[in-house]
């Protein structure tokens, strides 16, 4: 799994122009799925996002997860994460999971950020063309790959 987490002070996704997710201050994650993505990838990355510290203390270090400051977080499938641009200049989306393996994935990724956070997380539509719009606060931005946890 790839993620890009970004710490915004908003963020929303737009379907057909009707706005159907968005939150105020938190985190919005942008996850892509490969094939070999498992539960131990699953378990691993909620946690981390949950419990990463990117949010300021009254210090102004920071020093506080999005789980601290009981922030909201925002999940958006993105399968262009396992793009590869090796050759040539178009994409190749070769290693990205197709919908029927990707989409139980995602769904118990959801689930576990969820039970983690003890909230409700609003999402994007999986395969929909969507319009994610944000507000970038810092701006903060992390790339997270399971398989390669640095």
């Amino acid at each position: 799994m790839r993620v890009v987490i970004q710490r915004v002070t908003h963020a929303s996704v737009d379907i057909d122009k009707q706005t159907v997710a968005s939150i105020n201050k938190g985190l919005l994650v942008l996850v892509g799925i490969e094939d070999s993505d498992t539960n131990e990838d699953i378990a691993w990355l909620s946690a981390k996002i949950v419990n990463l510290r990117v949010f300021d203390d009254e210090n102004g270090v920071m020093n506080l997860s999005v789980k601290d400051i009981e922030g909201e977080v925002l999940i958006v499938s993105q399968f262009t994460l396992h793009a590869s641009t090796k050759k040539g200049n178009r994409p190749s989306y070769i290693k990205a999971a197709r919908p029927e393996v990707a989409i139980p994935i995602y769904e118990t990724f959801i689930k576990q950020v969820e039970s983690l956070l003890g909230k409700r997380v609003p999402t994007g539509q999986f395969g929909a063309m969507m319009q994610v719009a944000l507000c970038n606060d810092g701006p903060v931005t992390i790339f997270i790959d399971t398989k390669n946890k640095e």
